[in-house]
């Protein structure tokens, strides 16, 4: 059951979004950022599982992390904002196309995993395949917690969707 959004309510949900993806990243930043780069943050592409209007303030959520604590400058912004936009689009796309759930862990893992490396291989003069690795690791993580966090909301608002009706 998919309830319909006012404007406002959009517009509500998707400030809130990108503040707690701004305010996760804050606190994860000392490995968010790491070689492995577990950005605990990235569990709230997930969400876009439940409604479309998440994608562009993943892209966005994106953006304004990597201007506040990225510091590789327009490249990594844009770059980020395209990997959060396509990544939001896929896990929606999951629930569109009535794929398995368990489906929304690979766009989580692999769309930051693989097209982050392209850019930033360059700009920090490391080989692309060794990055691809250790990001598609420490996206795992939030991948899987995603994952578990679109099957308890989804438990939790079918149950009480059931009892109102």
């Amino acid at each position: 059951m998919q309830k319909s959004f006012t404007k406002t309510q959009k517009l509500t949900f998707s400030a809130m979004y990108i503040a707690m993806y701004i305010v996760i990243m804050a606190l994860t930043q000392s490995f968010a950022f790491g070689q492995y780069q577990i950005r605990i943050a990235t569990i709230l592409y997930a969400l876009a599982f439940f409604n479309p209007f998440l994608i562009i303030p993943a892209g966005l959520a994106n953006l304004m992390s990597n201007l506040f604590f990225g510091g590789l400058g327009i490249i990594d912004m844009l770059g980020g904002t395209l990997v959060g936009i396509i990544t939001a689009s896929l896990v929606y796309a999951v629930r569109k196309y009535n794929l398995p759930k368990w489906c929304l862990i690979l766009p989580i893992i692999f769309i930051p995993g693989i097209v982050v490396p392209i850019y930033l291989s360059q700009l920090l003069a490391i080989p692309f395949l060794p990055l691809v690795v250790s990001l598609c690791i420490g996206q795992s993580v939030p991948a899987f917690v995603g994952y578990f966090l679109v099957q308890a909301l989804e438990k939790r608002f079918y149950k009480s969707a059931l009892l109102k009706s």
